[in-house]
């Protein structure tokens, strides 16, 4: 690799992608040899710096400069004055939102002053299509030590006594996973990575997979030689197609440098990854259902015991981990178990990556010690709710998980704290919402997308989520009766109780939870046909203040159904038997005249 005077990092994550990054790079490229520096300052593409909401992000190494909102036509400015004048462009650094400073290194910023980066340790750092970046960050070293020096069982107990737990929503320990599947008669193996992420929301696994895929790769040879496996199976939804390009380069990267395939590291040791592509359902996110997909099956949960450390991908010895999960595994290797252990709480150890999102100011990929509260991801990293709109509530865990109230702020984020409070970790989405969101459109909106995520292999979660999300639908059209309320709740206890999988057992949970904190929302839609938020449009009627219309038909000529009466500089007024609640007289007044209930 030629040695170059200074790199400019150019996010190209998915999110910044969209948005122009790739624009960016070339014009970056171009402004550079026309200043005819080209030669000592390389333009890197490399992994989601995580600020998500300030993209595109282009940093400025070894000044540590952070830049904000850039655009292709920032180039120039970009060459010209902090290239070749050292110069900072001041209008491209962030603004802190507390006391408007504008501020030009990352780690001045609330966003990551927080932050304790494992998982996420190389995203933003290095070039993800070169092996040799990944190398220079002590890449390959823990897989080289492991094979080297240590047995497989003692590598099962390292991550055992690390504390590590799974990282896609069940907690369960990984070492000891690791342990089962070694421990497993059978002579042939199978480590599977389950990169299908289905949570609305989330995007951390995707992330790791464009930012660092070199880290997966490794942890799953250093977990395939633990547990006995020859074979790594990627199973990775088909709609990441950036991840996907950049998975397969890395894996032939790998391979060329001998990390992969016959004999590594001269060891004895042979290990190869496939990549595998699912099609999206979410139900395939249950390491049974997902192992069925790979086979080429129906995606269907099956009841366990056995479990797949047992009998998994084709009836053999199988252990399934998360992206998340394994990015963390080279890290607990090279800095021990103790290392791993001093990070977090009691149970839950290490930290871990949330998808943060929703209404609140600094959206995008936080990674925190566990045990950090959520009012320090939210107010702090999260730099508070938008337009300084009141906190109404956080959904953590996605469609399985529950709503957490302002009287829980203060819980500390960890698997049994979280389920503590009616809730759970999930794989990490964490969707914040202001007090103009309507819970019960919020708890229609997750019945929704379990009901046509369920496999429909069990009757609970096939017909039980149809059901409950008929209920909702009927409520929040204000045709709701108190009836329904209870019957909500007894499906939602019996849909619990008998389904299958995960994805049906905890599909009521944003019911439950909603129905426990909100109940007053349900009964105003039940008992008073009304949406205080105004999101159901069934019970939202408009209005017009005659204090303040004066009379501009503005309204009039936006309403599509004719429903507003009134002449020109004559107060009007809307005939809500025949409103359609469509809110375009409301985008149409320029004098905050139409009143939305």
């Amino acid at each position: 690799m030629e040695r170059v005077r200074s790199h400019v990092m150019v996010c190209g994550g998915t999110g910044c992608v969209s948005c122009g990054s790739e624009e960016i790079i070339e014009a970056l490229n171009i402004e550079l040899q026309k200043a005819h520096y080209d030669q000592e300052i390389s333009v890197v593409r490399t992994g989601c710096f995580g600020f998500c909401g300030q993209g595109p992000i282009v940093k400025i190494h070894p000044d540590n400069v952070f830049y904000v909102k850039v655009s292709k036509e920032d180039a120039s400015e970009i060459v010209q004055e902090h290239i070749v004048k050292g110069r900072v462009v001041s209008r491209l650094l962030f603004v802190d939102p507390e006391d408007h400073q504008k501020l030009d290194k990352h780690d001045q910023m609330a966003f990551y002053k927080k932050q304790y980066r494992i998982a996420l340790r190389n995203c933003g750092l290095i070039n993800p299509d070169d092996i040799n970046e990944y190398i220079a960050f002590r890449g390959y070293e823990a897989l080289a030590r492991v094979l080297m020096d240590l047995s497989p069982l003692e590598v099962a107990g390292i991550i055992k006594e690390a504390g590590l737990r799974g990282r896609g929503g069940g907690g369960f320990p990984t070492g000891l996973k690791w342990e089962l599947t070694l421990k497993s008669p059978g002579d042939e193996k199978y480590m599977i990575c389950n990169a299908d992420e289905g949570d609305p929301g989330a995007f951390m696994d995707r992330s790791i997979l464009e930012g660092d895929p070199h880290s997966v790769i490794e942890a799953m040879t250093i977990g395939g030689y633990a547990t006995g496996a020859n074979t790594g199976i990627v199973y990775i939804r088909a709609e990441y197609p950036l991840a996907i390009k950049r998975l397969q380069s890395a894996i032939e990267q790998a391979r060329e440098m001998g990390f992969l395939g016959k004999d590594i590291f001269s060891s004895g040791f042979d290990f190869d990854i496939q990549v595998k592509l699912g099609a999206g359902a979410f139900v395939c996110g249950e390491e049974t259902a997902l192992i069925h997909s790979v086979e080429g099956a129906r995606g269907e949960p099956t009841k366990k015991p056995p479990f797949p450390s047992e009998s998994g991908y084709l009836g053999k010895p199988t252990t399934v981990n998360n992206v998340e999960t394994f990015a963390n595994v080279p890290s607990i290797i090279l800095n021990g178990a103790e290392w791993f252990k001093g990070i977090g709480t009691e149970t839950s150890k290490g930290t871990k990556v949330f998808a943060l999102a929703g209404n609140v100011n600094n959206v995008g990929l936080v990674e925190v010690p566990m045990g950090t509260t959520l009012r320090e991801i939210i107010f702090d990293i999260g730099g508070g709710i938008v337009d300084n709109k009141g906190f109404k509530a956080v959904q953590t865990g996605g469609p399985s998980g529950g709503v957490i109230t302002q009287a829980d702020l203060d819980t500390p984020i960890d698997y049994e704290s979280l389920k503590g409070i009616g809730s759970m970790m999930g794989s990490g989405g964490m969707i914040v919402m202001d007090d103009a969101t309507c819970m019960v459109n919020i708890a229609k909106f997750y019945l929704e997308f379990t009901q046509d995520e369920s496999c429909g292999k069990c009757t609970p979660c096939r017909v039980g989520t149809k059901r409950m999300f008929e209920i909702l639908e009927k409520i929040t059209k204000g045709k709701g009766t108190e009836d329904d309320l209870i019957h909500l709740e007894e499906l939602a206890a019996m849909i619990k109780d008998a389904a299958l999988c995960g994805l049906g057992q905890t599909a009521p949970n944003p019911v439950l939870s909603t129905l426990h904190y909100f109940r007053n929302e349900y009964e105003d839609h039940v008992l008073h046909k009304h949406c205080t938020a105004g999101e159901c449009k069934a019970l939202v009627k408009y209005s017009i203040d005659p204090e303040k219309c004066i009379g501009c038909t503005a309204c009039v000529r936006a309403c599509p159904v004719n429903c507003i009466e009134g002449a020109v500089k004559k107060v009007h007024v809307i005939r809500s038997a025949d409103c359609i609640s469509c809110g375009a007289c409301l985008r149409a007044c320029k004098f905050d005249a139409v009143i939305k209930p």
